[in-house]
């Protein structure tokens, strides 16, 4: 190593230990030179996925000040999410807040700094997920499965005691990423539904769809990822499944608008009441879990989706519209 990039290191490890922040020094004992040009080369690769990460609703907005309650910080921190990650915590086992919470950044996901090689680009975790508030419900998809830590649903389906449903607030539902849930076919009300064609075909899921093959760090879905299966793809409405599942949320939409179970019929409408009949809790879960939450329109389980809506249109006195002459291409259920 140059003596200019020595002093560069040094310097960079006085300021950390200048901080308040817990750090921790790592020895390197292997033979050979340490560098920080190993990651930091002349090239954009850090750069570029910094710039996209920058855009992307991780990296902006202020959802991350929500990681000082300790309800939250497991997954709107990207500190706390990265202390829970590596102390094999679920998300309602954080005992604090996180005093200094930060956005869902390089360090929430990657192992930045660990090792000071190219291995700090490895994953916190590819382990399997146990859904923690879902009965039974595990999620096993690659490098998606780092995702599926936070993409979860923080409540199952309601259960009514003496025909009511109780304990509706406005952040009701599965709050707040119950994607994992959808992709697996549960977690609504009255319907039993299967594994997507997504969930079983597509490897490393999440990532695969949302990042590419060049591990986009917008997370917008790409659809040169959709069009290795769908090749005739120009947008994600494919075979219509967004068109027909929007066209169900809204019908079911104003029929809880007119019950006044919610208080706009759209995807941010919230409820406004805190009890219902057993029929209009399903049916106002099955809508927050479809149009407010899980955001792909039915893209991510175009079966299930379109289950959870027609149970919800049925029980609110509905007919939901006849199914699609054909179903979308890969909604079965496939063997990973």
């Amino acid at each position: 190593m140059r003596t200019r990039e020595v002093w560069a290191c040094i310097a960079i490890s006085a300021m950390f230990y200048a901080c308040d922040r817990t750090t921790e020094y790592v020895q390197t004992v292997a033979p050979g030179p340490t560098t920080c040009a190993e990651c930091h080369d002349p090239s954009n690769l850090i750069t570029g996925k910094q710039t996209q990460w920058a855009e992307s609703v991780h990296g902006t907005g202020t959802a991350y000040l929500r990681g000082t309650s300790k309800d939250c910080a497991g997954c709107h921190s990207g500190n706390a999410f990265a202390e829970r990650i590596k102390a094999g915590l679920n998300p309602d086992q954080v005992a604090a807040g996180d005093p200094d919470p930060t956005r869902q950044d390089c360090r929430a996901c990657h192992k930045i700094h660990e090792t000071y090689t190219k291995d700090d680009f490895a994953l916190r975790s590819t382990k399997k997920v146990t859904l923690f508030a879902v009965a039974n419900a595990s999620f096993d998809g690659g490098e998606g499965n780092l995702c599926v830590n936070c993409h979860q649903p923080r409540r199952d389906a309601p259960v009514a005691v003496n025909g009511i449903i109780t304990g509706i607030s406005s952040h009701w539902g599965p709050h707040h990423g119950p994607q994992s849930a959808m992709l697996l076919g549960v977690a609504g009300a009255g319907v039993t539904g299967k594994p997507s064609g997504h969930y079983g075909a597509v490897p490393n899921t999440c990532v695969q769809c949302h990042m590419g093959d060049d591990r986009d760090h917008h997370f917008d879905p790409v659809l040169a990822a959709c069009q290795k299966c769908h090749p005739g793809a120009t947008n994600f409405d494919i075979d219509g499944v967004q068109t027909d599942i929007i066209a169900r949320a809204d019908q079911l939409g104003e029929l809880l608008l007119q019950a006044g179970l919610i208080n706009e019929n759209s995807p941010d409408g919230h409820p406004i009441v805190t009890s219902a009949p057993e029929d209009q809790g399903i049916a106002l879960y099955n809508w927050l879990y479809v149009a407010h939450e899980d955001k792909s329109n039915g893209v991510h389980n175009v079966d299930y989706a379109r289950a959870l809506l027609d149970e919800g249109i049925t029980r609110m006195g509905g007919t939901p519209p006849p199914a699609p002459a054909a179903p979308a291409t890969l909604s079965q259920a496939t063997t990973r």
